[in-house]
């Protein structure tokens, strides 16, 4: 790409067909959106979290960890890959890591998970009301993880990065889970944000090239 092209800004179509032209790996690569916003990082209200309900989801299985006492059954019916109470804290403490992507708990085991909080709070794991990861309703939510929903926050830069799928999948689905994604990070903006929010937004496959898309 010379670097009149890196300047240019394709139509979410346009750079799909690009990403997948231009996916050279052995490995079925991811397809990743990369926001960089206008927010203040620093600033506890611009910070952005949010859900996105990924209709093709991210072609990634995701382990999902319980921390419950009344409702181990349902989440182990849901297909929860840990379930567990003061038994499984006790064991991520020892241990020093937990075998998951994502973290739920019913509400009694909230005060009980400060123990562990500093091994999942850097890995994004501690679980939140804000985002339902506290809830009663565990088969509900691991049910919507399992199926694609994607949790995001912004990094230390100010920026939003969100896998979308694999370069495998067809070019619609991958449209239709950016413009998901999309409408998601646009809802995340605080009130504390002014003016502009999306100051440009890129995707490329894992070991690809990037390409800036029009929002």
């Amino acid at each position: 790409m010379n670097q009149s092209e890196n300047n240019k800004i394709f139509s979410i179509t346009e750079a799909v067909a690009e990403v997948k032209k231009n996916a050279k790996a052995k490995f079925d690569e991811s397809v990743e959106v990369h926001a960089r916003l206008t927010i203040d990082p620093k600033k506890s209200d611009q910070q952005v979290r949010g859900v996105a309900e990924l209709p093709y989801g991210t072609g990634k299985t995701i382990k999902v960890a319980v921390f419950t006492t009344t409702q181990k059954k349902e989440a182990e019916a849901a297909g929860a890959d840990l379930v567990g109470g003061e038994e499984l804290i006790d064991k991520i403490k020892s241990s020093g890591k937990i075998d998951a992507d994502m973290a739920l708990a019913t509400p009694e085991m909230m005060p009980k998970l400060a123990t562990i909080a500093k091994i999942l709070g850097p890995k994004g794991m501690m679980p939140n009301p804000k985002n339902k990861t506290v809830t009663p309703k565990v088969k509900e939510i691991i049910e919507s993880l399992k199926k694609g929903r994607a949790d995001f926050k912004n990094d230390n830069s100010g920026n939003v990065h969100q896998i979308i799928g694999k370069v495998s999948f067809e070019n619609e689905k991958l449209e239709k889970n950016f413009e998901i994604f999309l409408e998601a990070l646009k809802k995340a903006k605080t009130e504390a944000t002014k003016g502009k929010f999306i100051k440009s937004i890129s995707i490329c496959s894992t070991m690809g090239k990037s390409y800036n898309v029009n929002v």
